[in-house]
């Protein structure tokens, strides 16, 4: 193997350890978007069975504005649904 090539192969191997640790980032920052998201649904499901049960008639609903706001912000966008749906009950 001449210099030229080894300099090639020695640059590809830079290029794919950093690719690596930028999708190991990503990767993580996809994942805990994919978990907040499914218990933020599971948990406006329930709560929309207990509020039904104590005769309260708020329930959000399961669309995808509410879905991607539970999943990018957690419990602050369950709060915030929650919050602007009783704010309009007002």
């Amino acid at each position: 193997m001449d210099t030229k090539m080894g300099m090639i192969v020695l640059i590809a191997i830079c290029f794919l350890v950093l690719i690596i640790g930028f999708l190991r980032r990503k990767a993580e920052l996809i994942l805990n978007f994919i978990v907040r998201t499914i218990l933020g649904v599971l948990a406006i499901y329930t709560i929309n069975i207990v509020f039904a049960r104590f005769g309260i008639h708020v329930a959000a609903g399961m669309n995808p504005v509410n879905i991607l706001a539970v999943g990018s912000l957690g419990t602050g966008g369950l709060a915030l649904i929650y919050g602007i749906l009783f704010y309009n009950m007002l």
